[in-house]
């Protein structure tokens, strides 16, 4: 099962400030959390970001809010993207813990800080202090993002495993390229071009346990302006930009505009829910 959202460089193209857009960012990052999103993807629409805050801010600010607080002077350091990192909501992730004898413990993130003989590193984790870990592969360098498996805290007993951490993973990628994944599942466009999403929709829809994509739009730059497509187009049998289906999730609005943020929470809570098990 992998939840994908993909959300447009363009994203905080009408933020009045740094400050405006960082929480914004901060607001996709904390929805796809609360989903249990694997990943977020960013993909390019340079045309829509009216240069103030393109140049990969938003795929930074959402890497910084996915990175655990324990590791961000480490991994960051000071850069101006970052100005205003502290109105980023707490994503508080949940730990993942493991399942029998053989995967004890709960995962979380480290970095690579000194690399040493036999296949050694130290490693900071989170924990009082670095810890020495045994690297599995013996390939690894300085600076380098690994996966910790903690069994035990007093004293620390950790290893390094080949496992995703918790939380969502933050990459950019083409649009096309990121709905041809293998495991991209039902591609859905959120748009209020759509066809509206009713109460007996879900039961149709994967639900948290299978593969799905979802994009969105931009203010006031919706997928299809950014695709070029016009909005009755969306209704096609064959839909544009490689779709399977473009769905307007919040189809009795009362205000004039959803923003991206408010999509995402409307859309991803409906879109995984639990199916019922017919009988």
């Amino acid at each position: 099962m992998t939840h994908t959202v993909l959300v447009p460089s363009s994203l905080v193209r009408e933020a009045e400030s740094k400050r405006d857009a960082t929480h914004k960012v901060g607001q996709i990052a904390r929805a796809a959390t609360v989903f249990r999103t694997d990943r977020l993807v960013v993909f390019p629409d340079r045309e829509g970001e009216r240069g103030r805050f393109g140049d990969g801010f938003v795929a930074t600010v959402l890497r910084y809010a996915a990175t655990p607080p324990y590791l961000r002077k480490e991994a960051w350091g000071v850069r101006d993207e970052l100005e205003y990192a502290g109105v980023l909501p707490p994503l508080r992730v949940r730990s993942q813990a493991g399942s029998g004898p053989e995967r004890p413990g709960s995962l979380r993130q480290g970095i690579v800080t000194e690399v040493g003989p036999e296949d050694r590193v130290r490693v900071t984790c989170g924990t009082q202090h670095p810890i020495s870990l045994h690297a599995p592969d013996g390939a690894r360098s300085e600076g380098e993002r690994v996966t910790i498996r903690v069994s035990s805290v007093e004293p620390v007993r950790a290893r390094i495993v080949d496992e995703p951490p918790p939380g969502p993973a933050v990459r950019t990628q083409d649009l096309s390229a990121a709905l041809g994944a293998a495991d991209a599942g039902l591609r859905i466009a959120a748009s209020r071009h759509g066809e509206p999403l009713t109460t007996g929709e879900p039961a149709g829809l994967p639900g948290p346990d299978g593969d799905l994509t979802v994009a969105f739009g931009a203010p006031e730059r919706g997928l299809p302006a950014i695709l070029g497509a016009a909005p009755e187009d969306v209704s096609r049998v064959d839909p544009p930009g490689g779709f399977d289906r473009w769905l307007n999730t919040v189809p009795n609005q009362g205000s004039e505009v959803v923003r991206t943020e408010e999509a995402v929470f409307a859309t991803l809570s409906p879109l995984t829910l639990p199916q019922e098990e017919k009988t």
